[in-house]
């Protein structure tokens, strides 16, 4: 028999999640007496997290008075460093965003000079928020290469030299940092802010290379040593000439991604050097661009069919740069999944461009960051302090 939850984390874990809003409530789903449940709720609210209000409608004598997580002495950050760009997103302990910056800036100059402007950018969104230094209690950050999860060391990532091994969650003083790759974060966002009630989903990054977020059972899968859904690399038949950075050859990356459509459309005489360059010649109405898109979907198709049959998810969200011309990628796609995958795998299984666009690497990273904070673990090591 499974036990009932009793610790102050469980505790906070039901007030967070709405299923109890009153100490009646906490009693009630818990089992545990009122005077362990009132114990571990003075608690919560000595310790700031939780707040009670006498906002509760009455049944005939007084109004109960209604829990709620107690949002203004705490701050989080999600932080979504791209190869060219940096998001950032200011939220409070129920997720909601306060203030956001976007700016240029190459992943390529390096973590200290990169990690110096998140620094600063952060100062700048607490003072718009009008919260100190110190209610910046976690930072979730997503990075465009393969991560050690457990240290938050990038792992000879291709596109981010300098960093390899670099301690990123040393460089902040004084705030826990937890450091993922950018699709694992990406499908993390996408889950909570659009799909919360589908447990297995598949977010797909479609950009200069390909990677896959795995979300099964609710939470995010990373394989044991963080290496789950690097699909990009899977080969492709037919395609041995396809040189991939990796040193291997045939990769999906190598043949349908954003640097490989470019190179192929530069060949056909229309210069482009990236995925955007693709989406802006196929928003132009470019023909071969269209072709190579709608190819390209075709081919990340195949390597979903054999994830469909494998993993049966309820939805595949297509994100990334080309998914900025995803009706025509999608055609793809869908193309192949539904007729190579199993009639069953797909009976109820949708393929959908992403609902939180560019939004949701710098999303996921603060609900990474938000959902450490909040584990059970966390706060009864903040409550026994």
């Amino acid at each position: 028999m499974t036990p009932q939850p009793g610790s102050a984390g469980d505790v906070l874990t039901l007030i967070s999640a709405g299923s109890a809003t009153t100490r009646s409530d906490l009693a009630r789903l818990t089992g545990l007496a009122r005077s362990t449940i009132s114990q571990r709720v003075d608690a919560l609210i000595e310790r700031g997290l939780v707040e009670e209000t006498e906002s509760g409608e009455s049944t005939g004598g007084r109004p109960p008075r209604q829990l709620r997580l107690h949002t203004e002495d705490h701050a989080f950050a999600g932080v979504d460093l791209g190869a060219t760009h940096c998001r950032i997103a200011l939220m409070d302990i129920s997720g909601n965003v306060l203030a956001e910056c976007e700016d240029k800036l190459h992943i390529g100059e390096g973590p200290e000079k990169v990690l110096g402007h998140v620094d600063q950018r952060l100062d700048h969104l607490l003072g718009q928020a009008r919260r100190p230094r110190k209610a910046l209690r976690a930072l979730g950050i997503g990075v465009p290469g393969p991560v050690e999860f457990a240290t938050g060391r990038p792992n000879n990532p291709p596109i981010m030299p300098g960093w390899n091994d670099y301690p990123i969650p040393e460089y902040f003083e004084g705030v826990e940092v937890l450091v993922d790759n950018d699709v694992n974060v990406m499908a993390l966002g996408e889950h909570r802010g659009a799909f919360p009630n589908t447990e297995h989903l598949l977010f797909v990054k479609v950009g200069t290379g390909i990677g896959c977020g795995i979300m099964a059972e609710g939470k995010l899968h990373r394989g044991a040593q963080g290496s789950a859904g690097d699909i990009g690399h899977i080969r492709v038949s037919g395609h041995d000439d396809a040189g991939c950075r990796c040193g291997n050859s045939a990769c999906l990356e190598a043949v349908a991604g954003g640097a490989a459509i470019a190179h192929r459309l530069t060949e056909l005489g229309l210069p482009a050097e990236s995925g955007a360059d693709v989406v802006a010649l196929v928003q132009a109405g470019n023909t071969q661009a269209l072709r190579l898109v709608r190819e390209a979907g075709r081919l990340i198709g195949e390597v979903l069919a054999s994830l469909v049959n494998f993993f049966n998810p309820e939805v595949i969200v297509i994100g990334g740069a080309l998914s900025r011309v995803h009706e025509h990628l999608l055609a793809g796609i869908r193309e192949t999944v539904y007729r190579r995958s199993l009639p069953l795998a797909t009976h109820h299984l949708s393929i959908t461009p992403s609902r939180t666009g560019i939004n949701a690497a710098a999303l996921g990273a603060g609900m990474l960051a938000i959902e450490h904070y909040l584990s059970p673990d966390n706060i009864n090591r903040i409550v026994n302090a």
